[in-house]
């Protein structure tokens, strides 16, 4: 249905976007850390599609390919000032693999509409983001809207295994000249069941990220008969490593933007922990103390945290391994380092015998700033849309592809427009991932609004 202008209905366009949603979360573009175990085709159907079901983005704006299936548009701004300040706007298209065996309600490519819900991998991450943005700048194009500056999206190809696109990405801007006045990615949702007594959503806006480390512990032997295993073999010693680094009590840090995440908590924080929230800044070591009992989502947001993620020692049960290796994840805090973080996982397990090889890393970004036009105005527009949140900026725990952004700009945004309980963010990386449909429809909105916004 069309409206007197010509546009499509706001019925009409939001069925489009709904419909968009479930054809490309129906795409399985599962990223693979070697290029030849990622589906073939998978990324150009998901092209094809996008360009169909979004063809006045692909015809007005700007399409340049980087790295192996990344797209980079340009949507020009108004010609006297369209390059003054230009703003990147951020999603990927791959997701992680489904599991097997993993006890999905529904089929995790199916996109299935059930309970108000379209239920599948992507949905959450990143897939309903980046469908979000591409319905806002349609609409947008419909009614004849041009930004006030010029506005860059990318949609990475590989973030899930920190692929190179984003980095590809990066180096076009730069080709370009191009200084963004912030960039905006995946990270924060409209969240509820957050904080312990905070009974609001909190309009969580990623202000940094941890570094991301992932180490290798091996552990060698003579191996043998299962039947006449010598004392603390391979597996046993990975074993105790593993658990004593499980064990390590990282120091607790509170930077700024956790000081202010509190600071704009306190009217809504039970009356005896006030005076705690309040007064953040000068207790410090205190706040870090309390938090670190809080549960592993807000022990999180203050300190280091190591897990071991992946094992393997014999390929049979009756044989001792030769070789056991365990890798171990870490995310690195703000105001901690990677080379004390391994300082401290070496001293805890305390054997020589134990091998550590880094196998990559990355230390924490910096603080992008709050006190800010730019947060104000991502601040705003959540006011906006979701006037029963309030907004507050967070150290995110995990990695996305805007890290890569901080040589060219120093503000860097963490924000998915999209209301996520408690469960829903479980489900992320899991099964049962699954997205409003009025939430979505409220992230359109909201990516709409912010664009109106620019000047």
């Amino acid at each position: 249905m069309l409206d007197s202008a010509g546009a499509a209905s706001p019925d009409a366009a939001e069925d489009a976007a709904l419909d968009a949603l479930r054809a490309l979360v129906r795409i399985p573009t599962v990223s693979r850390r070697q290029a030849e175990d990622v589906e073939e085709g998978v990324f150009e159907r998901f092209h094809t599609e996008l360009r169909t079901r979004f063809p006045l983005l692909h015809e007005h704006l700007e399409l340049t390919r980087v790295g192996s299936a990344g797209l980079l548009f340009r949507w020009a701004g108004l010609s006297n000032n369209g390059a003054h300040r230009p703003v990147v706007l951020m999603a990927h298209q791959d997701v992680v693999p489904v599991e097997p065996g993993d006890p999905w309600q529904h089929d995790p490519f199916g996109a299935e509409l059930v309970d108000g819900y379209v239920w599948g991998r992507g949905t959450l991450d990143d897939k309903g983001p980046l469908v979000a943005v591409c319905a806002a700048v349609e609409s947008l194009l419909a009614a004849g809207f041009t930004p006030a500056q010029d506005v860059w999206l990318f949609f990475g190809c590989d973030e899930e295994v920190s692929g190179g696109s984003a980095l590809a990405a990066v180096e076009e801007l730069r080709r370009r000249g191009v200084e963004p006045w912030f960039v905006l990615d995946e990270g924060g949702a409209v969240a509820s069941g957050v904080v312990p007594g905070i009974a609001v959503p909190l309009a969580v806006i990623g202000v940094a990220e941890k570094g991301v480390t992932n180490v290798e512990l091996r552990v060698e032997g003579r191996g043998g008969h299962a039947s006449v295993p010598a004392r603390l073999g391979p597996t046993a010693r990975l074993a105790r490593a593993v658990t004593r680094i499980d064990a390590i009590k990282h120091p607790g840090y509170v930077p700024d933007a956790t000081v202010e995440f509190f600071r704009r908590l306190t009217p809504y924080a039970p009356v005896i922990v006030r005076p705690l929230v309040k007064h953040a800044g000068r207790l410090r070591p205190l706040l870090a103390s309390v938090l670190g009992r809080l549960g592993p989502e807000v022990s999180s947001m203050t300190r280091t945290t190591a897990v071991a993620t992946t094992l393997s020692g014999s390929p049979a049960l009756n044989v001792v391994a030769t070789a056991a290796v365990a890798g171990v994840n870490v995310r690195v805090m703000v105001g901690d380092s990677v080379d004390d973080v391994l300082m401290r996982m070496r001293r805890a397990v305390a054997d020589d015998q134990v091998t550590f090889e880094v196998v990559d890393h990355n230390e924490p970004c910096p603080l992008s700033p709050i006190d800010d036009d730019a947060f104000r105005l991502l601040e705003t527009t959540v006011g906006t849309v979701f006037p029963e949140a309030v907004t507050v900026p967070y150290i995110m725990m995990a990695a996305t592809d805007s890290r890569h952004f901080t040589p060219i700009c120093p503000r860097i945004y963490r924000f998915a427009p999209l209301r996520m309980s408690k469960d829903q963010r479980a489900a992320i990386h899991s099964y049962d991932e699954r997205v409003g449909v009025k939430d979505f429809h409220d992230g359109v909105t909201w990516y709409r609004r912010l664009l109106q916004n620019l000047a």
